[in-house]
């Protein structure tokens, strides 16, 4: 005999089984008209972005830094420990007595000697040699050195690659834009199936010609700019511009006419004047402060 506790679930079966198959319809219901939602979304056709490439063509200093006082006060002070607790040079036995080396030797000696401590020390004492002289007028010719400033700083020639010799340059071009004359970096389209970095190279040199020698540093942008829609277009159409590092190693830019109007090397606070808020927003932490 079966008690009544084990037939008792076994009469309520059908009940659930109904209550269940009505939940089951129930939630359905929903999950139904969020699909219809769902679908009704991903019919409609999303507008995709217009992609496009740029070169950051950086030429990077040619002279060091001219050191601030801070540092030129830091570098005096350790000459002049390094004098005061260094051993004497054994000259005489590296040079032979009354030779022009030995003579050039004690010359250079001296003027380091003045320049870490100052007069009197280092100065001539007793009569001049002639070897020395001749030591003093060989030196004179070979000393001659550059002036840090560039004629093209002086005459304020922008598109020669030898001025602001400490600074890092890059090169920008001036475009009609909207029927306005604006500066940017030299940027290009990009076609169906053709990979980001070739698309950079390519444009660089529609743009600029083949006469510049030129390193592209990765593969991989260094960074991204999504330029403001144009009014024209209702905001429906966006683009986006994928930033590439690369460095001059030899030649100079020939831009092309028929896209370009002029080209500049500037540097990051000259940019900054040409540039237009939005664009220097955009593109300002890709660039160095040097």
């Amino acid at each position: 005999m079966f008690s009544r506790t084990v037939l008792s679930p076994c009469k309520r079966a059908p009940k659930a089984s109904l209550l269940r198959g009505l939940a089951t319809e129930a939630s359905a219901a929903p999950a139904a008209s969020e699909v219809a939602q769902v679908d009704a979304a991903l019919s409609k056709k999303t507008a995709r972005p217009n992609l496009h490439t740029g070169i950051i063509l950086n030429r990077s200093p040619i002279i060091t830094r001219t050191p601030t006082a801070f540092e030129k006060a830091y570098y005096t002070y350790q000459a002049r420990i390094h004098r005061a607790l260094h051993n004497p040079f054994p000259y005489d036995f590296y040079f032979k007595q009354g030779s022009p080396l030995e003579s050039r030797f004690n010359i250079e000696e001296r003027r380091r000697e003045r320049k870490a401590f100052g007069a009197p020390f280092g100065m001539q004492t007793g009569e001049t040699s002639e070897a020395e002289k001749l030591a003093e007028a060989t030196m004179r010719d070979e000393e001659e050195a550059m002036p840090r400033i560039h004629e093209a700083d002086i005459n304020s020639d922008f598109k020669n690659l030898q001025r602001r010799g400490q600074r890092n340059l890059y090169l920008l071009l001036q475009k009609q834009e909207n029927g306005m004359a604006v500066w940017r970096f030299p940027q290009g389209s990009v076609d169906r199936g053709e990979l980001l970095h070739l698309a950079a190279t390519r444009g660089l040199e529609v743009e600029c010609g083949n006469n510049m020698d030129t390193w592209t540093v990765s593969r991989n942008p260094i960074g991204v700019f999504h330029p403001p829609s144009p009014a024209s277009t209702g905001g429906t159409e966006k683009d986006v511009v994928f930033f590439y590092k690369a460095h001059i190693m030899a030649g100079q830019v020939r831009p092309n006419r028929t896209h370009t109007q002029d080209f500049a090397w500037l540097t990051k606070g000259e940019i900054k004047i040409r540039v237009d808020a939005d664009y220097w927003l955009g593109i300002k932490d890709m660039l160095s402060d040097f």
